[in-house]
């Protein structure tokens, strides 16, 4: 187990004990902003915890980037789930909340039209063809954007000038502010597929394994060692009036129960 992984499940078990039967947390609910690909992890999770402590969870989900510039200009909140560990960090920085822990980990995976005939073995390849359209997500507003180019700097060390065309030609399709945002209910990234908006989607592994649930067609496709780009999550408890309900839901999402649920929804444990 990763040291500070350690330290925050400590932590986060002594937490717990306090606030044990949810007798000293405040009825109020838990405001939580969370990643987008966390949305379906955390509402079962959620539901858990308010049954474990009687004290319900409202969630508001989106790019991690774009809530953590809504925490910054001083909306409320208790607990900030993000994809990375960069913005929980800004606002820990300024003043806005607490230490920054990470909870859970995930992988960049290609989420492909059946029709596209891409394999881990001819991914950059295919990635590289100007007949094929690479959708990603928004950069600095999305993380998912930012790995995604991770990985496109790693493929300029396998083949030199990657980085250049790739950067020229990723449709960024989802995540920004002015993202096309789909039907209620919808999974993203199954509506851009299935609108046929790329060719190929690089977005995280258990986002594409959703996206597939809704559209069967969709082909997921593993990234290769030399271009695997993996995404550590890191949450904060905010400083509100009262922390007791951020610290409570923070600790039950670090306790075994919590990284089961994670777990069960495709994240590994950090």
């Amino acid at each position: 187990m990763h040291p500070s992984f350690r330290r925050a499940v400590l932590a986060g078990a002594a937490i717990a004990a306090s606030v044990a039967g949810g007798d000293a947390l405040a009825a109020d609910a838990v405001r939580l902003y969370a990643a987008g690909s966390l949305k379906a992890a955390l509402t079962e999770l959620a539901r858990d915890f308010q049954s474990a402590k009687g004290v319900p969870v409202e969630a508001t989900y989106g790019p991690s980037g774009l809530l953590k510039e809504r925490l910054e200009k001083g909306e409320a909140g208790d607990v900030f789930a993000s994809a990375n560990m960069e913005h929980p960090a800004a606002l820990a920085g300024v003043g806005r909340s607490g230490p920054v822990r990470p909870f859970a980990r995930n992988q960049l995976c290609a989420l492909t039209q059946p029709d596209a005939g891409v394999t881990p073995a001819t991914l950059l390849e295919r990635m590289l063809d100007p007949q094929v359209r690479v959708g990603t997500s928004t950069p600095k507003a999305d993380p998912a954007g930012d790995y995604a180019w991770e990985l496109f700097r790693k493929a300029d060390a396998v083949r030199p000038g990657s980085l250049k065309a790739l950067d020229g030609k990723a449709l960024r399709l989802t995540g920004g502010p002015e993202s096309a945002k789909p039907p209620e209910g919808r999974n993203p990234y199954a509506w851009v597929m299935e609108q046929r908006q790329a060719d190929l989607f690089l977005t995280y592994c258990t986002n594409a394994r959703l996206a597939k649930a809704e559209v069967p067609a969709l082909t997921i496709v593993a990234v290769p060692a030399d271009l695997a780009v993996g995404a550590e999550y890191g949450l904060t408890v905010l400083k509100a009036a009262d922390t007791a309900r951020g610290e409570a839901f923070a600790a039950y999402i670090l306790s075994p129960a919590g990284q089961a649920v994670l777990e069960r929804h495709g994240f590994a444990r950090p």
